[in-house]
């Protein structure tokens, strides 16, 4: 245990015991480890880009973020559920969506057009924290149905500011929902240091509610897996909600809109480059003779091809009838949005007529 959490593998690559989350991984899941973790950087690198080339409207970046993402989501089974807010492109990836499905509604064409059924993976939510009642609420069905599922939240720690993560943690307590709620305490809300948003670190909060927290080096794929594991054991044996502060660092901007040269230490931002969670996990895949050079090339050539891949879908979108907007808000016909439907059908055709 470190003042950044529970840490099974060090900055410089070599592993750390600990006596309740020991993990025992083959060479081979090691490396997928890394492989989702790089193609989630190059995906969101491509988002980027993407975007300052005008082909999105926004893009919050997961730089940094990886090993949080993807130990966490590599510890669900598939029956689990996820409800993400808008940043976890790398958990997107590890339950099986298309990227392009979150492209599309960075650009604008779509509202989120997946099946959250599919994946068990429900739609970005913007604004902030409310999925965390979500997952809540959803936790409970699930375990007045009888199933052995649990519910994963995410959220960021500027969303602990919210009320309604709050009122989740309460309920949660209360009725002992099988939901782990995994904050990505990423350092910064927004422009706002989490310094100035909590006196006490934001796992601790979940005492106050009467259920565990546990802070996680959130750079250290294998320590977010084996908590993050043993946290759904809980929920799943019915003991009730965990929080897990994963302790990462955002090192890009919050999104595309933001220039966080304005508020943020530039020595601050190198000082977790040292941590960063690609470079640690690489430095034991090579220490342990688990990758070579041939793997990381590999992989580097997979990332470059999924970029590529999702370059020309996203240019290939095509605008949407716009008459879709009133596809959709019912599952039946609705007497009203049909009158709705009918005046716009009328307005468009005064613009045809006007030529």
């Amino acid at each position: 245990m470190t003042g950044d959490g529970i840490r099974l593998l060090a900055p410089d690559g070599t592993r750390v015991a600990h006596p309740e989350h020991a993990i025992d991984l083959s060479p081979e899941e090691l490396r997928s480890l890394y492989r989702d973790m790089a193609m989630a950087r190059r995906f969101d690198a491509e988002g980027v880009t993407l975007q300052r080339q005008g082909e999105l409207g926004l893009w919050p970046s997961l730089l940094g973020q990886e090993a949080a993402q993807v130990g966490s989501v590599r510890a669900l089974r598939e029956d689990d559920h996820v409800f993400p807010s808008y940043r976890e492109h790398a958990v997107a990836l590890g339950r099986g969506m298309d990227p392009l499905g979150l492209l599309r509604l960075f650009r604008g064409v779509d509202h989120g057009d997946w099946d959250p059924e599919e994946h068990r993976f429900h739609l970005y939510t913007l604004v902030i924290g409310s999925q965390t009642l979500h997952a809540t609420g959803y936790a409970l069905g699930l375990a007045k149905d009888g199933s052995e599922s649990a519910v994963v939240a995410y959220f960021g720690d500027g969303a602990t500011a919210q009320g309604d993560v709050s009122e989740a943690f309460n309920f949660a307590a209360v009725y002992g929902a099988p939901v782990v709620f995994f904050c990505q305490n990423n350092q910064w809300a927004i422009s706002e240091s989490n310094e100035k948003q909590t006196r006490v670190p934001l796992h601790q909060r979940a005492q106050g509610f009467g259920f565990p927290g546990v802070r996680v080096d959130g750079n250290d794929v294998l320590a977010c897996l084996a908590v993050t594991r043993w946290a759904l054991e809980r929920a799943r044996r019915g003991e009730g909600p965990t929080l897990i502060e994963a302790f990462t660092y955002r090192m890009g901007a919050h999104t595309t809109s933001d220039d966080p040269s304005r508020y943020r230490d530039a020595a601050e931002v190198e000082s977790w480059r040292a941590k960063d969670p690609l470079l640690r996990l690489e430095r034991l895949l090579r220490a342990e003779g688990a990758a070579d050079d041939a793997f990381f090339a590999e992989t580097e050539a997979a990332g470059e091809a999924l970029a590529a891949r999702v370059r020309e879908g996203v240019r290939a979108m095509t605008t949407p009838d716009d008459r879709n907007l009133f596809d959709h808000v019912y599952a039946e016909p609705h007497a009203l949005v049909d009158e709705e439907r009918a005046a716009f059908d009328v307005y468009r055709a005064a613009f045809a007529q006007e030529g």
